[in-house]
């Protein structure tokens, strides 16, 4: 799960301390794979072949491989060196060939690539921009670098998680069961601290302007669990298994799409 922070620098220390055990954390983990899959099937459809797509928050590299491996051309950015260093080496492994410019740059100084080509789609999975404060400020910047039509992914942590109201709640831990509720917390890492937001579908309609439409709205991780409870899951395997059968059913009806781990956005770049 990737989660950039208010200020850039920060994102990128916290995330240093954590690029070594991203992967075994979250990456490869069974909950990892499960919520992951329903965003590569919506991104297979969205990015074709041949197009050029700017990924942020990116970390270990994940999704930039796959969308490689589909013949897209692919930005990725993040704010932690040690994240993109891990990336960086994880193609030169797997795939030295691959059309993938890894960078370090945080969502805040999109501007940087001004230079660039206008990109045919956006690319941000797992709550890479939950942390930003400014998130109108992004859209900004993303209009100018995006060619009319051009399709945006973006997944973000719901304002509402049904599994993480019920798990602390039992567990009597009542303040983190609506952490997410109160549309903002504070987050510890390390010697870290930083504010995580959850904001409503209404209050990013009013973010995007007029120069993005929103299309679609897909649960993640709607009954699959969060990643917190890996261990639980890996004891259930054939629950999880009909889990994700529920999901792929439901993730996509208007009440259920909103309450899972994540929401995943699907926007257009307008003509105006």
């Amino acid at each position: 799960m990737t989660i950039a922070i208010e200020a850039p620098h920060v994102a990128g220390e916290a995330f240093d301390r954590l690029a070594a055990q991203y992967d075994s954390l979250f990456t490869f983990s069974l909950v990892g794979r499960s919520q992951r899959d329903v965003v590569w099937q919506r991104a297979a459809a969205a990015f074709e072949p041949g197009s050029r797509v700017l990924e942020l928050n990116c970390g270990t590299g994940e999704d930039a491989m796959f969308l490689a491996r589909r013949g897209v051309s692919v930005t990725a950015c993040d704010a932690s060196s040690q994240m993109i260093r891990r990336a960086k080496n994880r193609k030169m492994r797997e795939a030295p060939d691959a059309s993938i410019d890894f960078r370090v740059l945080p969502s805040e100084q999109l501007d940087e690539l001004s230079n660039q080509p206008l990109f045919d789609g956006v690319f941000s999975n797992f709550s890479g921009l939950n942390c930003v404060a400014d998130l109108p400020a992004v859209f900004h910047q993303l209009a100018s670098l995006l060619r009319p039509g051009a399709k945006l992914l973006l997944c973000l942590s719901t304002p509402v998680c049904a599994w993480e109201i019920l798990h602390y709640a039992l567990r009597g831990n009542f303040q983190r069961a609506v952490r997410r509720c109160h549309g903002t917390s504070l987050v510890s890492f390390d010697d870290f601290s930083f504010r995580v937001y959850y904001p409503t579908i209404r209050s990013l309609r009013g973010m995007f302007g007029p120069a993005f439409q929103l299309c679609t709205v897909t649960g993640v991780g709607v009954t699959v669990p969060p990643s917190y409870l890996e261990s639980w899951v890996s004891r259930h395997g054939r629950l999880l298994d009909r889990l994700k059968r529920i999901d792929a059913m439901i993730c996509e009806w208007p009440l259920f799409r909103v309450v899972g781990d994540h929401m995943l956005l699907q926007l257009e770049r307008t003509q105006s």
